[in-house]
């Protein structure tokens, strides 16, 4: 077993002054760290009985689509503005250092769909609570959230309340 930890990166005011970014990519590149992370959530998705992972711009959708495979159900990537075509729902939210905004394709969530979110950070929770808001307009229901870290001097997980929350890694 690898110690998940141990690959995390902090790199100091990033993206803005104050803000201690928690960077996955040495996880990434370290073979064993990233089979152990996809299996990981992959086995809690599986758990959660879901049909689909809805993975969030940029970082949540590198890891999304190997959980959703590893898990054997499908895939809905939520992408920033202008980058999915043709009919897109949206949504904007507060970030801790800003807002963003994110979009989904609408016919890919069927009614009544079980459905995991996923993303490398929990943090504020903002960017998960939009993506289950629209989920939830478009008639599916969230059965549970998963990251790969979670900053619980944020409150996310409080935000989120009444959701399952799976995260590998806390700080």
């Amino acid at each position: 077993m690898t110690d998940l930890r141990s690959k995390i990166r902090e790199v100091d005011d990033f993206p803005t002054p104050g803000v201690g970014f928690k960077d996955i990519t040495p996880l990434l590149a370290d073979p064993e760290a990233l089979r152990q992370t996809v299996t990981e959530l992959a086995d809690w998705v599986k758990s959660m009985k879901c049909d689909l992972v809805v993975g969030a711009e940029a970082r949540g959708f590198i890891l999304g689509a190997a959980i959703a495979a590893e898990a054997g159900v499908g895939f809905v990537p939520a992408r920033r503005p202008g980058k999915l075509p043709p009919e897109t729902v949206s949504v904007t939210y507060a970030l801790e250092y800003g807002q963003n905004s994110l979009e989904l394709h609408p016919d890919l969530i069927p009614d009544g769909a079980r459905v995991v979110i996923h993303d490398d950070v929990l943090a504020t929770g903002g960017t998960v609570e939009g993506i289950k808001n629209l989920v939830e307009q478009l008639g599916g229901v969230v059965c549970g959230t998963c990251f790969i870290i979670e900053l619980t001097f944020l409150g996310g997980r409080e935000r989120l309340a009444g959701t399952n929350v799976e995260a590998l890694i806390t700080y």
